[in-house]
């Protein structure tokens, strides 16, 4: 049986995860999922990618207000604006109507980046159409890369991890749902799942950067994984390692609860 083996959510995009034993599924996502982002001083995204530091930065959730914290700065405790200064905030080509968080986050988040750093929220009224080629009009997601749900399987992991001199864990992969008990890579041939009444469709193969190549422990950076990926997972001059996801529908989901496999391609 495939069952729902880890949740995560990451409250600011490219910064750490949480672990969840339970979530629930709205509008954007998992409840809570990339609302938040780090934008530069021309609004556009910041991320690992050029930051590794940020997954340094932790997140927690706590009577609706989020809180961060990172070595070598006193916590910080934030209140999602729901009006404000509004900003223009970039996720690659869709620009966004956020709410800035104030002088001070952006302090914080400048001080620890060592980069110029203003942080923004995604308001609940906002629209970001997720691209047509892999979706319906009304599909929306906040400031993840692309879609509202990346699932990984614990299966195509220990794949990796076979190849590896040192074993990696999951959370270099980013993803809201994990599963296991499926052979390797199956999940490159579903097309449909359902998990706790939640029809979730397959829309793209998750094209992976270097992002995974840092220890997101550390923020350092080592070439194995994705030249390892690489070997075997690349087609199209693209890695893959993941799939994204769109829901059908709102609930919520629990570890243990069963993927049921509806539909293959």
């Amino acid at each position: 049986m495939i069952t729902l083996s880890e949740l995560a959510i990451y409250p600011i995009k490219s910064t750490a995860q949480i672990s969840l034993s339970s979530a629930n599924t709205g509008l954007f996502g998992l409840d809570n999922d990339r609302r938040w982002m780090l934008i530069d001083e021309n609004g556009y995204m910041l991320t690992q990618r050029k930051h590794p530091r940020m997954c340094l930065i932790e997140s927690n959730l706590s009577n609706d207000r989020l809180i961060v914290s990172a070595t070598g700065l006193e916590p910080l405790s934030i209140t999602p604006p729901d009006s404000g200064k509004a900003t223009k905030a970039t996720v690659w080509e869709d620009t966004c109507t956020s709410y800035d968080a104030g002088s001070e986050a952006a302090e914080w988040f400048s001080a620890f980046l060592k980069t110029p750093a203003r942080l923004v929220y995604f308001p609940q009224n906002e629209i970001r159409q997720v691209d047509q080629n892999y979706a319906k009009k009304g599909d929306i997601t906040a400031f993840s890369d692309g879609f509202p749900y990346l699932l990984t399987s614990q299966a195509s992991l220990d794949d990796l991890n076979s190849r590896l001199s040192t074993a990696v864990e999951m959370k270099r992969f980013r993803p809201n749902i994990v599963v296991k008990g499926n052979e390797a890579f199956a999940e490159d041939n579903w097309k449909q799942i359902r998990i706790g009444g939640i029809d979730f469709n397959f829309v793209k193969p998750c094209s992976r950067c270097v992002i995974p190549s840092i220890n997101p422990d550390t923020a350092e950076k080592t070439a194995e994984v994705v030249k390892t990926l690489a070997s075997y997972r690349m087609r199209e001059n693209k890695i893959y390692f993941g799939q994204n996801l769109i829901a059908e529908g709102t609930g919520k989901l629990k570890l243990g609860m069963e993927v049921e496999i509806i539909s293959t391609y």
